[in-house]
């Protein structure tokens, strides 16, 4: 790997819907849900591979800053970057874009949210070098894209060309192979061709769209990681955020200086509040397949990005991988209504489906199913798999009410 690829984690999210587990000071990123690491060790240790400890910038809010530096040892605390206020993606990894511009002007920037699951971190990286490789060629953008196993109306969509086309970068790399059908790029090993132009993204669509999405074919679930050079990034924002990006810019220009705090809390909450997708990629997205630089790798790794209990649930019953160091009852991943049960000891009678973490006690689980018990030392949730996602309903009456110990 080229050693101008930056990798930006964005980990400023609260995980409300991981409550009562996940709170202000210790959000979901930290929490160790697939292993005994946490999410955002795990990010880390998965990217190291592709660059050096001091390439990695994190942006977070002041409440994880300290909690993140205490986790990842490795990394420059200095890097590690506390906003002031949330304003949405744009202007996370806006400032990434900018103060790496200025750093190296021929930087590659991956964006990679805190919180996921990557099966095979392999693959990952080869997705990413693939995409680290178009991204550094042109003015291009890059999305890993997931294949949808169902229709979804929690993630944002991806549309791509029926017919996969190379990319100028992989034209010019592969001059001396022969050309396959339709003009497309021979691909290793029999795999489909690394890079598919993008028609358009669409966020979020409602439950009869969505099943539209997965019977056409080719779209594409929006994981949220995105490679893009730190040029190519910092103008599509001038472009299209032209009273954000001068801010962005002048809170980069003050990096490392005296002023730095100063400038960016001032400034930083005049920026939008607005999504990456929203500002720069849909806005982009319409000026034309060919036209908008836009490409799709679909994702040859096993993906999951726990956006809930449930979520949470299916993985651990069908997961092969190593469980945390405390004693876990499921039955065998192949076996229908499996209980995951985290919990000092556990006994299920005609129970299944069910999802209960108390650590620490016994737990017995009679006659019932489809649940999710989550208890801590001073909250208990109950709730149902398919209710799961209201669980953010919680924090916000809470954070109504002002009880700010349970938050």
């Amino acid at each position: 790997m080229a050693n101008n690829f930056y990798p930006v984690i964005l980990a400023g999210g609260r995980g409300t819907r991981f409550w009562p587990l996940s709170r202000k000071r210790r959000a979901k990123q930290l929490l160790p849900l697939n292993s005994s690491k946490s999410m955002i060790q795990e990010t880390v240790e998965r990217l190291l591979p592709l660059a050096k400890p001091k390439q990695f910038w994190v942006i977070t809010n002041d409440d994880l800053r300290q909690p993140i530096v205490r986790q990842l040892k490795k990394l420059d605390k200095k890097q590690i970057l506390a906003e002031p206020v949330g304003r949405n993606t744009a202007p996370a990894i806006g400032l990434g874009a900018f103060l790496l511009e200025r750093r190296d002007p021929g930087a590659v920037i991956g964006m990679f949210p805190s919180d996921h699951v990557i099966a095979d971190e392999k693959a990952f990286r080869e997705d990413i070098r693939r995409a680290a490789q178009i991204a550094a060629a042109g003015p291009n953008i890059v999305v890993i894209g997931i294949k949808p196993t169902r229709a979804e109306t929690g993630y944002g969509y991806i549309e791509v060309s029926d017919e996969p086309r190379a990319t100028s970068h992989e034209r010019d790399s592969s001059k001396s192979q022969e050309p396959s059908a339709k003009g497309q790029l021979p691909s290793a090993k029999g795999q489909a061709p690394s890079a598919v132009p993008v028609r358009r993204f669409t966020e979020k669509p409602n439950a009869e769209l969505a099943e539209q999405f997965v019977r056409a074919g080719n779209f594409f679930w929006n994981s949220g990681m995105f490679v893009w050079s730190a040029k190519t990034l910092a103008d599509a924002l001038r472009e299209h955020l032209p009273k954000t990006a001068p801010l962005l810019e002048e809170i980069a220009a003050s990096y490392g200086t005296r002023k730095f705090e100063k400038t960016f809390a001032k400034l930083y909450p005049k920026c939008e509040n607005i999504s990456v997708d929203y500002a720069v990629l849909e806005p982009r997205s319409a000026k034309g397949e060919g036209r908008s630089g836009i490409y799709c790798i679909p994702a040859s790794f096993g993906w999951n990005d726990l956006g809930s209990w449930a979520a949470l649930y299916e993985h651990r019953s069908s997961s092969s991988q190593p469980r945390r160091p405390r004693r876990t009852s499921a039955t065998p991943s192949n076996t229908a209504g499996a209980n995951v049960i985290l919990a000092a000891e556990s006994f299920t009678l005609n129970a299944e489906g069910n999802f209960i973490h108390s650590t620490g006690k016994f737990v017995a689980a009679v006659g019932v199913s489809n649940l999710v018990v989550v208890e801590t030392d001073d909250a208990l949730l109950i709730t149902t798999r398919e209710h799961s996602q209201d669980v953010g309903k919680v924090v916000k009456w809470l954070d109504e009410k002002k009880l700010k110990k349970l938050v």
